[in-house]
């Protein structure tokens, strides 16, 4: 019996040493998963909040131009994160109904390589002129340990006023840290 239980006992830690080492399999992510990704719904959300209580009478009756997100303490440069970001609130804009300019598709904008399309103060009148636009999405990001903070502007560019500011956090999970550190 004394022989069956240190059997047993040798066992059990034997198990429990290869349960530490064993690799863990990897599960894929599903289609479904994919279409609920939290960070989609985020934007969605980050743009719903922008724009909730709008006076479109304020805002003139041109198009919207979205610039690219960038990081506030870099604001030459776009991570992948930033890109990622102006395009989901330009598809959020668009499906709230508002004449969004995709600017990409203009050789009129400057477009940086590995930058996206930057709207710099000196230019954005210009831009916004050629483009006919009335006001123009801009954001920054900033990224701390646990949070990346991103700020959201509509500017009328008539005056240059902010319509409509938004401030919200994303989590630093998987995929904001991969999209914030992928080579540029």
């Amino acid at each position: 019996m004394k022989r069956a239980l240190a059997l047993s006992l040798v066992a059990a830690l034997f198990a429990a040493g290869c349960a530490q080492h064993s690799t863990q399999i990897r599960v894929e992510p599903t289609y479904k998963q994919a279409a609920e990704a939290p960070m989609l719904q985020s934007s969605r959300d980050a743009v719903n909040r922008l724009l909730a209580g709008l006076d479109i009478g304020a805002t003139g009756p041109g198009p919207v131009l979205v610039a690219t997100v960038v990081n506030v303490n870099d604001l030459n440069r776009a991570a992948p994160l930033g890109r990622t970001l102006s395009e989901q609130y330009a598809n959020a804009m668009a499906m709230s109904g508002f004449d969004v300019k995709e600017i990409k598709l203009r050789g009129a904008v400057f477009v940086k390589q590995d930058a996206g399309e930057l709207l710099l103060s000196r230019e954005i009148k210009d831009i916004a002129r050629q483009h006919n636009a009335s006001m123009v999405l801009v954001g920054t990001y900033s990224a701390a340990a646990n949070f990346t903070y991103v700020s959201l502007k509509l500017v009328r560019m008539e005056d240059s006023r902010i319509i409509r500011g938004y401030d919200y956090a994303l989590p630093v999970d998987r995929d904001v840290k991969q999209l914030l550190t992928q080579a540029r």
